[in-house]
């Protein structure tokens, strides 16, 4: 008996259903959702939140040389932790001077200070800013307050994910929820390059106009922090911070040449680079950076 076209395709289409059945019963389940009162801390990554039970930070007494900046920061998060009025924040300015690490401190310093229920941290990765409006939608909900965290922020040409950030940070018809705040850490002010904002401001018909929705985006921050090159005793005390705070024995005198000198061979004075040379200080030392 010949079959039908009608026929083969029931067949195969039973076929497939079946495959695909038995595909779905090898794949593992999907990993449950973390509980959200288990960790302090967060990452939002493809989709799904995971729980980071040991954070990279250093305490917040060790960051030197930005102590109006680190003052406002403390404050805002502490004026949000309490359920009051707060501001988005962009911290932004050169390279190594403790942005992200300024927000970790605080995060930390914020609950060891007694917030109850304890503030969560969520970093989110600079390519999955596309997923925001999923992130708050699963936590806008929780009895926990939400600080969404994105270091190193900025945008190239063509990249149009930031107005999925643009449209997280006004938050819609319905508003940022009450329980998410965002702060972000970035070289730029504007998140855009210099030269991209200047060549689209030349060549448009309106240049006010070409960059204004771009260049817009960093006003949804109602705080900007920014953070300059430290000077030189800035960079010594921060030297000095860590020696005291590890207990690492070296005489001063020579600790003061060793870092001058691990300064000039790097061409720059920064949190990050008095951290390398404590790191090299240590090692050599034989001595392990703990506590």
């Amino acid at each position: 008996m010949n079959r039908t076209d009608a026929d083969i395709a029931a067949t195969l289409s039973d076929r497939l259903d079946r495959l695909v059945a038995a595909l779905d019963r090898l794949a593992p389940p999907p990993p449950p959702d973390p509980d959200l009162a288990a960790a302090d801390c967060f990452i939002w990554d493809q989709g799904r939140l995971s729980a980071v039970p040991k954070v990279n930070r250093i305490d917040i007494g060790l960051i030197k040389g930005v102590d109006r900046v680190r003052d406002i920061l403390v404050d805002n998060t502490q004026r949000f932790a309490r359920g009051l009025p707060a501001n988005n924040v962009l911290l932004w300015g050169a390279r190594g001077m403790g942005k992200s690490s300024l927000v970790k401190a605080a995060h930390a310093a914020i609950n060891a200070a007694g917030a109850e229920p304890p503030l969560k941290l969520i970093e989110i990765h600079r390519e999955d800013v596309d997923a925001l409006p999923r992130l708050l939608t699963r936590i806008k909900a929780e009895p926990f307050r939400f600080i969404v965290f994105c270091d190193d922020l900025s945008f190239d040409q063509d990249d149009t994910s930031y107005k999925s950030l643009k449209a997280a940070l006004d938050g819609g018809v319905e508003g940022r929820p009450d329980n998410v705040i965002f702060y972000a850490t970035s070289n730029r002010r504007h998140l855009l390059p210099r030269d991209l904002i200047e060549n689209e401001r030349s060549t448009a018909i309106n240049p006010s106009e070409a960059v204004e929705e771009k260049v817009s985006l960093s006003d949804r921050f109602g705080l900007w922090l920014g953070f300059h090159k430290c000077s030189q005793d800035e960079y010594l005390a921060m030297i000095d911070g860590y020696v005291a705070h590890y207990g690492l024995e070296v005489e001063p005198e020579e600790l003061r040449r060793d870092a001058l000198e691990w300064a000039t061979t790097r061409g720059a004075r920064s949190g990050r680079v008095a951290w390398q040379y404590i790191t090299d200080l240590a090692g050599r030392l034989g001595q392990r950076l703990e506590g």
